[in-house]
């Protein structure tokens, strides 16, 4: 079974203030990652630092994930969600980024890393997908 997730890009570095708000509306549980505290603070300017490299808000029916990182491959990224589906296996990762990916744009090529197995694109109407499954 296939499960969608909003991914939020936040400006002015208000990430961790709007989840905060967002758990105190729907509950769950919420998980910051500041940038300085992460191990790809080097790859960021020091003006960044203070930002939220990703959060995570997770209750019984609901993931809702967040940044104050901008996303250079999209023109905006003020107030854009991206949506990430997590999927069973890694063929239906391969199956539904290859249909994302028809007319849109490859952001990231399907990889696997520590976490399991992901890609990014952006579709043909401009929406960013994260397609990701825990399967190495």
């Amino acid at each position: 079974m296939s499960k969608i997730s909003a991914y939020i890009n936040f400006k002015n570095n208000q990430c961790a203030e709007a989840m905060n708000f967002y758990q105190s509306v729907l509950g769950g549980e919420l998980n910051l990652m500041p940038l300085k505290d992460s191990p790809m603070k080097d790859n960021f300017p020091a003006e960044a630092q203070g930002g939220i490299l990703h959060a995570d808000l997770t209750g019984p029916d609901f993931n809702l994930l967040g940044t104050d990182m901008p996303n250079s491959n999209i023109e905006a990224t003020v107030g854009l969600v991206s949506l990430t589906i997590t999927c069973a296996t890694k063929a239906e990762v391969q199956q539904k980024f290859a249909r994302f990916a028809e007319g849109g744009q490859v952001v990231h090529e399907i990889m696997t890393f520590f976490a399991g197995t992901m890609g990014n694109v952006i579709d043909k109407y401009g929406i960013g997908w994260g397609v990701f499954t825990e399967e190495k």
